[in-house]
């Protein structure tokens, strides 16, 4: 997704899509990854999350490779399915390892700490690949970041090795939680939060996903750079996310969600209305705020 996104404008090109079929590109990686988050949970904890940590990076790494190679429309989208399989492995394995390293207290702001590094590379790959897509073409990316992603992977497994939370299956949910609540009790509090906490990120990653279309057809801005322009909503993860995480410590996690929920429909709107520079950009910028208060609260309840 880091590098998808911002290169759509010239996988559209490549392909001829329309907003349509542009549309089902991100999401044949989206609906795998959400989907293939459960049954991770599942094999997190038969096999421990080091070694379901190692295959979704690898996986990812491999997919992305064959994304790069893809020769038409259909493989594609194949692909992008499987790399959506191989990363739905990555939350449901590191958020319970990391709730199992720190106090309950502090676990907001762990997450927030988490998050700092998937944010920085969201913000880096539309700046590399933006930089390589615009003298070798959008495979080239996929092609040569695949192989440190994987390199990665393998270098994780031996660190995460030297932990043994990491190596140790979990023996109660309960321990991931503040206190033991009986189902009945969580349920009615935790529908409304996830309907909430889903719906707003759902709204906001799909708005993202047209971002570099509509600079391109609206304002009119090269590919490069419209593909550069997806930096600056990551770029509110580097330092959004502690924020975000110390709101939920101290506020409250359903108050954060909530008030995220609602600042992101007028800044979604806003879209439409501000000049391209300084304004866009600054849209662009609130709306990754949004995103990064809201997520570490959406982990951690």
């Amino acid at each position: 997704m880091a590098l998808t996104v911002p290169l759509l404008s010239f996988i559209r090109d490549e392909f001829a899509l329309d907003y349509t079929q542009a549309g089902v590109v991100m999401m044949a990686f989206n609906l795998a990854y959400g989907i293939s988050q459960l049954p991770s949970g599942w094999l997190a904890d038969r096999i421990g999350p080091r070694i379901l940590l190692t295959i979704g990076t690898v996986g990812v790494a491999l997919a992305g490779l064959l994304v790069g190679l893809s020769q038409t429309y259909i493989m594609l989208l194949v692909f992008l399915v499987l790399m959506g399989v191989a990363g739905g492995g990555y939350h449901p394995s590191a958020t319970p390892l990391i709730s199992r390293s720190v106090d309950p207290k502090n676990r907001g702001r762990a997450l927030s700490f988490h998050m700092i590094g998937g944010s920085g590379s969201f913000f880096l790959a539309p700046l590399l690949g933006a930089g390589i897509a615009a003298y070798w073409g959008w495979r080239a990316p996929f092609i040569w970041l695949a192989i440190p992603t994987a390199l990665f992977g393998i270098a994780f497994y031996i660190l995460l090795g030297r932990r043994p939370e990491a190596n140790r299956l979990p023996k109660a949910i309960s321990q991931y939680h503040d206190k033991p609540q009986s189902p009945s009790l969580n349920l009615p509090r935790l529908i409304p939060f996830m309907v909430l906490s889903i719906f707003t990120g759902g709204i906001s990653f799909s708005v993202i996903t047209f971002i570099p279309l509509f600079m391109v057809d609206h304002f009119g801005v090269a590919e490069a750079a419209a593909a550069s322009f997806i930096s600056i909503i990551y770029s509110a993860g580097l330092w959004a996310s502690p924020l975000g995480g110390h709101m939920s410590d101290r506020l409250g996690k359903v108050r954060v969600v909530l008030i995220a929920c609602l600042v992101t429909g007028p800044l979604i709107y806003l879209l439409n209305v501000v000049p391209y520079g300084l304004g866009i950009g600054a849209v662009l910028l609130m709306i990754g705020i949004a995103i990064y208060i809201r997520m570490p609260s959406s982990e951690s309840y």
